[in-house]
């Protein structure tokens, strides 16, 4: 418990630091009696779920500035309302648009010929419902909940498939189904590259210390991407 503790108290200066520089940046919450529920684990399995979203966030403002004719499709009135609207309070995946789609359904409806729908919404749509399954179907942890590691886990490499379908996936013309990373010399986008690096590393570290905790095994798993299937959460 004490590699724990040590984990934890040095993720959570590395995400200070790591995050800061974001749109959103960590935001600190005041103290609660809800904390004297929480071990160490709880505290920075709020905190990575707290990231992930704001980074998700990110992610919907980055994809729909470089798409405006997706946050259009739908009617709102400005972008910022578009992208509340993907958050709501309380949270919910139930999006009009999307048919009932949830999960990894919600993100591959994003790149379907024959869809008409807002494709920000579906992807970015999808891969908040897969975290927030992730992490319990909860936004807080507490003592009594445990969370599992392997699921995390799957969560990391669904984001790695789900970022190479949004570099690669193009209609039948050979068009970006949704455009993001951008590799010209002249006017380069890696930010894209970076926020899911950021997502990923933050569900593998979240896993290993909950397998460390509960002194469980992963299970891991090597795909071809080209072939990939989302892994169950």
């Amino acid at each position: 418990m004490a590699r724990v503790r040590i984990a934890v108290a040095l993720l959570v200066a590395l995400l200070a630091a790591g995050c800061g520089g974001g749109d959103a940046g960590v935001r600190s919450r005041p103290f609660s009696l809800g904390y004297l529920a929480k071990s160490d684990v709880d505290v920075v399995s709020d905190l990575h779920l707290r990231v992930s979203f704001d980074l998700l966030r990110q992610l919907a403002v980055k994809l729909y500035k470089r798409n405006p004719a997706e946050w259009r499709r739908s009617g709102a009135g400005s972008l910022k309302e578009r992208v509340d609207a993907l958050f709501p309070d309380p949270l919910h995946w139930n999006h009009p648009g999307l048919g009932g789609r949830r999960g990894s359904e919600a993100v591959l409806l994003a790149f379907e010929p024959g869809y008409r729908g807002d494709r920000v919404l579906a992807f970015v749509a999808g891969l908040s419902a897969m975290t927030y399954v992730a992490y319990g179907s909860r936004t807080e942890s507490y003592l009594l909940d445990q969370l599992d590691p392997q699921k995390l886990y799957n969560l990391a490499r669904n984001l790695e498939i789900a970022a190479w379908k949004l570099r690669t996936g193009v209609d039948g013309s050979g068009r970006p189904w949704l455009l993001s990373t951008s590799l010209d010399p002249e006017a380069p986008n890696l930010s894209f590259e970076r926020l899911f690096g950021q997502l990923i590393s933050l569900q593998d570290m979240m896993a290993r210390i909950v397998a460390e905790k509960t002194n469980r095994t992963i299970r891991t798993v090597v795909q071809q991407m080209a072939t990939a299937v989302f892994l169950p959460i």
